[in-house]
């Protein structure tokens, strides 16, 4: 209220410094014309002009001064009141004071439900903190009015090979030396990624969201040291539609039929033994989820969508899209999953089964009906251990990493546009076993392996028609140590070995020593 009363009064004595000069030019009009000196119209009006602006300045002094009288009034009842409320505090001290000290037994009665209501305090105040905390870590500007999240991770691999594959920093299978060097050793930080979440507006009563992933595993520019300047790659984006119960996707998205995969960070790129039994992909998509409650906070998950129907094929142009087999067809690839999950001392144990098909046509009359069903598993054995897994058996489906990525094999060469086929009859899985020695420290043993059926093969198809090896199968195990000092920390260290079976070659065995270190942001 004072600075209110002296601004009032510095606006007062502004007008009054503007109205002095003017009131003494009329003073020295008014003296000017009782001389008897000449005066034209022109001077008569400004004049007038001049008497109007004195009016209303003094209309407006008269203004500020009542405003200057309301402000002083209720100062004076806010005192009042100000003092008011001290003498009744006064009062309840005093009677506080003069109070008899409470007995022992009330004494005892009362003291667990302060400590009750602090602890509750306590609580609330730390809720509070995380909250601000949260709200100041994704705090990213963004040209929609709705918030945004940033995340990834900058991950670094140092590794040491013995032996050839397909991929020298992230290898998914072995191949034959063809006179390259049995060992050799090199670093990377292409496996890191770049995530960002977009948090929209509630529509029909579902919380919308969008996400896009990407990471610098897109191949390798032509230029010197080309391989440390990893091209930016697309793997996810969608979009959400999350009710309570339901959901709605849509976008390129992990294989949903296929949720879990083994726990390394020297496989980032692709997940780890993609080729080995663990079935992938990031496919465009759209698909419907419901959730059922049940008793015993048990919920029942079903899931339902179609894909982009892939076939695991080269694009025939790195600038042009053509369909593809399975594109060919004219439909998508249909998918579908139930799983059953229920918490177990503070961890989940859940069950899944899916199933997926899609139509193929290779052209020249040739269609294949491609197919997969599935099951996983994640199962507490104690606080400490946990097994999880994948087993699948499927035909045709190269497009998810089945049969070692292999689709169809090729009776005569694959260049003659009516040459026969065959879909790859497969079966493959792995199997983890964790033990989280401490909340910063696990570790993980996996083995897995992916069997492409001689059936469809031998007698049928030669690598000569098909243009490489024809793999038959693909057999891999790793054991990893990760520790977290911080949650946002990651240090760890791998064995993966891996030894894979051509149908008409000797086997070939990799075996790499990986390095990880990675700050989650």
């Amino acid at each position: 209220m004072k600075r209110q009363s002296i601004r009032m009064l510095s606006r007062i004595v502004v007008v009054v410094c503007v109205a002095m000069p003017g009131e003494m030019l009329l003073a020295q009009a008014a003296g000017n014309n009782n001389a008897g000196a000449p005066a034209n119209e022109a001077q008569a009006a400004d004049h007038e002009g001049m008497a109007s602006e004195m009016k209303q300045l003094r209309a407006m002094i008269e203004e500020l001064r009542q405003e200057n009288q309301t402000s002083r009034a209720e100062m004076r009842q806010l005192r009042e009141e100000l003092e008011k409320t001290q003498s009744m505090l006064e009062k309840v001290t005093a009677g506080h004071t003069e109070e008899v000290p409470p007995s022992p037994a009330t004494a005892a009665q009362a003291s667990p439900q302060l400590e009750a209501r602090v602890e509750k305090l306590e609580e609330s105040s730390t809720l509070l903190n995380e909250k601000v905390d949260e709200q100041y870590q994704t705090k990213v500007e963004a040209a929609s009015k709705y918030r945004a999240r940033l995340s990834g991770i900058v991950l670094m691999n140092a590794f040491r090979n013995h032996g050839t594959s397909d991929n020298f920093d992230y290898p998914d299978f072995a191949q034959a030396a063809s006179g390259l060097p049995q060992s050799s050793f090199g670093a990377t930080l292409r496996q890191s990624e770049i995530g960002l979440e977009i948090f929209g507006p509630n529509l029909a009563g579902a919380k919308t969201s969008a996400n896009v992933h990407l990471d610098f595993a897109g191949g390798f520019p032509a230029a010197p040291n080309g391989v440390d300047f990893g091209i930016v790659r697309l793997k996810t984006a969608s979009l959400r539609f999350d009710w309570e119960h339901t959901s709605v996707v849509a976008g390129q998205d992990s294989l949903f039929i296929s949720p879990l995969s083994p726990t390394s960070f020297a496989s980032l790129a692709t997940p780890a033994f993609a080729y080995a039994g663990n079935l992938w992909g990031w496919i465009p998509q759209l698909r419907v989820e419901h959730r059922f409650d049940l008793a015993a906070a048990q919920t029942f998950t079903v899931q339902a969508g179609i894909l982009d129907n892939v076939t695991w094929n080269m694009p025939p142009d790195p600038y042009y899209r053509y369909a593809g087999p399975g594109e060919q067809s004219g439909q998508p690839a249909y998918a579908a999953r139930a799983a059953w999950s229920r918490p177990v001392g503070g961890r989940e144990i859940s069950f899944g089964a899916a199933g997926y098909y899609g139509r193929q046509d290779w052209s020249e009359e040739r269609y294949l009906d491609g197919w997969a069903a599935m099951g996983d598993w994640e199962i507490p054995l104690t606080q400490s251990w946990m097994l999880s897994g994948e087993f699948y058996r499927g035909r045709g489906a190269g497009g998810l990493g089945a049969g070692i990525g292999q689709t169809v094999v090729y009776g005569q060469s694959s260049e003659y546009s009516a040459a026969p086929i065959r879909g790859v009859d497969s079966a493959g899985g792995w199997s983890q076993l964790k033990w989280q020695i401490t909340p910063k420290l696990e570790m993980n043993g996996v083995f897995a392996e992916d069997d492409a059926f001689s059936r469809d093969v031998l007698g049928f198809a030669t690598d000569q028609n098909n243009s490489s090896p024809i793999l038959g199968r693909n057999r891999g195990a790793l054991g990893n140590v990760v520790f977290r000092p911080r949650s946002d920390l990651i240090l760890a260290a791998e064995f993966r070995r891996l030894r894979t079976y051509p149908f008409y070659s000797n086997s070939s065995v990799t075996n790499q020593v990986n390095l990880a270190m990675g700050v989650l942001f």
